[in-house]
């Protein structure tokens, strides 16, 4: 029987299979590895921190004991300071005339101990504005390391499908490798070899092997892209690298936490809870899979978390782990603003099917939804056609997520009263809201009477002590809240920059003229109310901070609570600006607002009115944030300062504040500063208390701005009159 291929042919391909094999088992070895490469250089950057924190520590602090060292020696010999003598060798100590070998090592000895104290409070931070070379190096093996784990769970799958039946064809296919013999080889091994060539070349070319070849590039690619490259990827996908690191070297961005603030009991049992993530699309930062883990574990909870630290994502990972579990339908409600928001996140973070049951089309919506199970988004506004359809569906709901849940805090609104009844008809509920500590305890507590009845009547008798740990632990089993600065120790810096200017004489007659008719709402608009934009002083230094994003690579968010207002910084900035996000813009038209603005070049401007783009919305494109005019409330602003300064950014963020002196602007900021002082006093201990009202001001209070300015502007007018001539004698 003749061969069907020579024997070259067959060593060639037995060779081909061998590197193949080889390789797969190689990258399949490999992750812990990458994980090394990461972890060094992660330490790398933490020792270059703490060696930061040490150079600024004079080397006189050694003394700070009496101690008596001859720290004037030292510095005369170059080294000022702890981090001098941390590096130093002893016996270059030593070498200076004065201080013994045994005075060296003890002082060597104490700056070590500095470290290990600078140690525990070092945090690495990786932002692209600070491209260090330990930065740069960790976020290269971070961006290998990103790609390369995927490809070696797919080359270990690959090996453990291919490597036996295929090794057991080499072995087939091995006869046939000889140039003599193979006419006295048996007709069954002839056979054998035969089978086996024919099934290895089917395999090289259209079973294992084209995907081997296309993870061998993927491989190649990873392993020699270059550093700005990496900066690249890091800046697309900033909380994926964190998040990466967080898993690999847990404990190096700072946070020490382990129980994130819940007490021990409540906390063991948390985290024995399983979490079932296959088919979610995204990374879980380590504090968000415990919030995910307490929101299964609890089954009835309000999540308080601070805006930025994804909510929203936690809840799409509660959804998917119960699909794995068997559940089938999930509701979100969630004011009208956010309803294409959660679509997009949930469609964007899961291979969860999300319907949209809103407007004229919601019967078919919730049939399509009902038929086939997934994720059903709609308002507060359509619960109460909604809520009958689902206590008569024959599906179980498995978890109903209340977004923005401090709109159900009066138990006599009509909405309430509908949510209420979903309420009833769900296996589980999360309630969500970042603004629960704005309101009074009691009405904290009425949200917890929808989730956990026998709780809130206990927490109510606790509510005059809100303010206490008494309390907090109270509500800890049906109440989370964590705060950006105590989990997102990664972010980047966060400037804040009041931008003062001076009015010019068009200006100021504009607006003396607003405070004087005692027309708060114009006087609020100062400088932006000018018939002709050249003459404001806001809106030359606007210009100037877009210039300067522009050149920077940045993208600016520009807030207003005015339409007007928006309306000048349109005209004034031209085709820079999108489209203004304002109360008129139908929801689902703000989202693809967002995307057009995340898709256009640096200097590009988001105009938004602050109480519509201020919440709900994630904006990580834009580094620079602008505040037209003082709010009258604090957590206005913040809430619109987070829509860039999240989870995901990837640049320190600016905020600028646009601002004239000797104007009302003064006086809002002077009185905004003292609320969010008292305002800080409970939001810091992460709970609710009795007397803490929304930090805003009242009719009464703004009436008072205005009758100061009034007095100040008549004074001002008086002290320019000429002086009154002298009677004559």
């Amino acid at each position: 029987m003749a061969r069907s291929f020579t024997p070259n042919e067959a060593r060639a391909l037995t060779a081909q299979h061998q590197e193949l094999l080889s390789r797969l088992e190689t990258i399949a070895g490999s992750p812990e590895q990458f994980r090394q490469d990461v972890a060094r250089c992660a330490q790398e950057m933490a020792t270059a921190v703490v060696w930061g924190i040490l150079r600024e520590v004079p080397v006189e602090s050694l003394n700070v004991n009496k101690e008596g060292f001859k720290t004037k020696l030292l510095r005369d010999s170059g080294f000022a300071t702890v981090g001098d003598l941390w590096t130093a060798d002893p016996n270059a100590l030593a070498g200076i005339k004065g201080i013994s070998l045994e005075a060296a090592v003890t002082m060597k000895r104490r700056a070590d101990d500095y470290a290990r104290q600078a140690q525990t409070a070092a945090k690495i931070r990786l932002s692209a504005d600070d491209r260090s070379r330990e930065a740069t190096k960790l976020v290269y093996y971070l961006a290998i390391c990103r790609v390369l784990l995927p490809l070696t769970d797919t080359a270990r799958a690959l090996w453990s499908q291919a490597a036996s039946p295929v090794t057991a064809a080499l072995a087939d296919l091995s006869p046939a490798l000889r140039r003599l013999g193979w006419v006295f080889t048996a007709r069954e091994v002839k056979d054998r070899a035969e089978r086996a060539y024919a099934y290895l070349i089917r395999e090289l070319h259209s079973g294992y092997g084209p995907a081997a070849r296309q993870l061998f590039q993927g491989v190649e690619q990873a392993l020699h892209q270059t550093a700005e490259q990496a900066w690249d990827a890091f800046q697309r996908d900033p909380a994926g690298f964190v998040g990466l690191l967080e898993q690999i070297a847990p404990g190096v961005l700072g946070n020490g936490d382990l129980l994130y603030g819940l007490p021990e009991d409540l906390a063991h049992g948390v985290s024995q809870e399983p979490l079932h993530l296959e088919g979610l699309k995204c990374t879980l930062r380590r504090y968000q899979e415990w919030g995910v883990k307490y929101i299964l574990h609890q089954k009835r909870v309000l999540l308080g978390d601070e805006m930025g630290l994804g909510k929203t994502v936690q809840a799409i990972g509660a959804m998917v782990s119960l699909r794995n579990d068997g559940a089938s339908h999930f509701l979100v409600v969630c004011p009208a603003s956010l309803l294409r928001n959660w679509c997009k996140e949930v469609q964007k973070h899961s291979d969860l099917s999300v319907t949209e049951i809103y407007g004229p089309d919601k019967d078919r919506e919730f049939a399509l939804w009902r038929d086939r199970g997934g994720v059903a988004v709609t308002t507060y506004e359509t619960t109460g056609w909604l809520q009958p359809l689902v206590r008569e569906a024959s599906f179980p709901l498995a978890l109903l997520t209340v977004d923005e849940a401090h709109y159900i805090k009066n138990p006599g609104a009509q909405r309430t009263a509908h949510v209420t009844a979903l309420c009833g008809r769900a296996q589980r509920l999360l309630f969500m809201t970042g603004t629960a500590l704005e309101n009074r305890a009691e009405e904290m507590v009425s949200l917890i009477r929808v989730l956990q009845p026998e709780l809130a009547g206990e927490a109510g008798g606790l509510a005059f002590m809100a303010s206490a740990p008494q309390f907090r632990e109270k509500v800890a089993p049906v109440y989370y809240r964590r705060r950006r600065e105590d989990v997102l120790t990664e972010l980047p810096e966060l400037i804040q920059s009041p931008e003062w200017c001076r009015l010019g004489p068009e200006e100021e007659a504009v607006y003396e003229e607003a405070v004087l008719s005692r027309n708060f709402a114009e006087a609020r608009r100062v400088s932006w109310n000018v018939p002709d934009l050249s003459h404001s002083v806001k809106a030359r230094r606007l210009q100037e901070i877009v210039e300067e994003a522009e050149a920077d690579g940045r993208k600016v968010l520009v807030f207003s609570f005015f339409l007007d207002t928006l309306s000048a910084v349109c005209s004034l900035l031209g085709p820079r600006c999108a489209a203004p996000l304002t109360g008129a813009v139908p929801p689902g038209r703000r989202q693809e607002i967002v995307d057009q603005f995340e898709a256009a070049g640096p200097g590009a401007v988001l105009p938004a009115q602050i109480q519509t783009g201020g919440t709900g919305l994630n904006i990580q494109a834009a580094s620079v944030v602008v505040l037209c005019e003082p709010q009258l409330k604090p957590s206005t602003e913040n809430q619109a300062v987070s829509r860039a300064y999240r989870m995901g950014q990837g640049r320190n963020v600016l905020v600028f504040r646009l601002l004239c002196e000797n104007t009302i602007d003064e006086r809002l900021l002077e009185l905004l500063a003292q609320k969010q002082d008292i305002f800080n006093a409970f939001a810091d201990r992460s709970q609710a208390a009795e007397d803490q009202q929304e930090a805003e001001l009242d009719e009464a209070g703004l009436g008072e701005l205005i009758q100061q300015e009034i007095q100040r502007i008549t004074q001002k007018r008086q002290a320019a009159l000429p002086p009154a001539p002298e009677p004559e004698t």
